[in-house]
């Protein structure tokens, strides 16, 4: 049975002529889902953000901010600690069934080993601080800390990335954005979580830099994005479950909601959501892509709103006229 679905669903890239979602192949119909999804070795490396790349981002960071709202949702049910080792575990049979379906080994380099070892500690650390931040805090103030990570990024990327040097132009963009994210979340309330979620959150920022970093700079980018996000979720799940239990107890006043909220993290974020990111990471430039991460926590605030009956204020929509702007400066083709 397994046999027949690898064979149905692993297909190579389409020839010419050969276009639809369906083809038929000795009087069977095989429906071509896979084949649709991009592959990092079908596209050269870019050095600037084009029309489908900005579309792709744009849509991620939205999933993303949507996510942010899912975890804070989710940790009414489960312990933060408890529930981003799950979601990793979950993550783990995910991606295994993903490399098999395309075919993609298991086996990696040696010389990846490394970096792939730091990826996954960075990972476990991010999450471990992220979740507990969520918990603690709103959802508005640890989006715009965490999604700090650009600035970090792009700092770093100007001494270790060849070709990606901090221009004026970047400077005055990711000022414009980051000024953007600030005015829309500029009131701080109750809800804010204090010093130790905006500590945790800042701490998980420079995490998520550490991990595009080592996807760049060590031979762990000479592996499938497949490969280098099942380094993180393998190294990150035993870690973060034999953490849980420091944290107070694992499950909280469960509901189906939150089981919800789990599998959507397991699914659609830790796994083929995380291996969209990596794509994206492998095809255009670091600090353009994380760039478009500024548009998270507006979206964040937005999506409160909307599903947490959060107050939006006038600065919000100030803030996605800055933020707009300032990624239209980094990404800017110079002349």
């Amino acid at each position: 049975m397994f046999g027949s679905l690898r064979a149905l669903c692993h297909v190579s890239r389409p020839a010419c002529g050969e276009f639809g979602l369906f083809r038929r192949t000795g009087g069977q119909l095989h429906i071509d889902i896979i084949r649709w999804l991009p592959a990092s070795d079908g596209m050269e490396r870019k050095d600037h953000i084009d029309l489908f790349g900005a579309v792709a981002l744009i849509a991620f960071a939205l999933h993303l901010a949507f996510n942010q709202v899912v975890v804070k949702v989710t940790a009414g049910g489960f312990s933060p600690v408890f529930a981003a080792g799950v979601r990793s575990a979950g993550a783990i049979l995910v991606l295994m069934l993903w490399m098999w379906l395309r075919g993609v080994t298991f086996q990696v380099p040696r010389s990846a080993w490394l970096g792939g070892l730091a990826s996954g500690l960075f990972f476990a650390l991010e999450f471990l601080c992220l979740f507990i931040a969520l918990d603690l805090g709103s959802v508005s103030r640890t989006s715009v800390i965490f999604y700090s990570m650009p600035v970090w990024l792009t700092l770093m990327a100007h001494f270790l990335l060849p070709g990606e040097r901090l221009s004026t132009r970047k400077v005055a963009g990711l000022a414009m954005a980051m000024g953007g994210v600030a005015l829309a979340l500029l009131d701080r309330d109750a809800a804010s979580g204090g010093w130790t979620a905006d500590l945790l959150a800042l701490a998980s920022a420079f995490c998520w830099a550490g991990i595009a970093l080592c996807v760049r700079i060590t031979p762990l980018s000479e592996v499938q994005p497949a490969q280098q996000l099942m380094f993180q979720v393998a190294i990150s799940a035993p870690i973060l479950l034999i953490l849980a239990p420091l944290f107070g107890p694992l499950i909280r006043e469960i509901a189906p909601i939150h089981i919800a909220g789990l599998l959507f993290q397991i699914v659609a974020v830790a796994s083929l959501g995380f291996l969209a990111w990596f794509w994206l990471m492998k095809i255009y430039p670091a600090s353009s892509v994380a760039s478009f991460s500024f548009l998270s926590p507006v979206f964040s605030v937005i999506l409160g709103w909307l599903l947490l009956s959060e107050e939006v204020a006038l600065s919000v929509w100030m803030a996605l006229a800055l933020v707009a702007t300032g990624i239209w400066l980094i990404n800017r083709k110079p002349r």
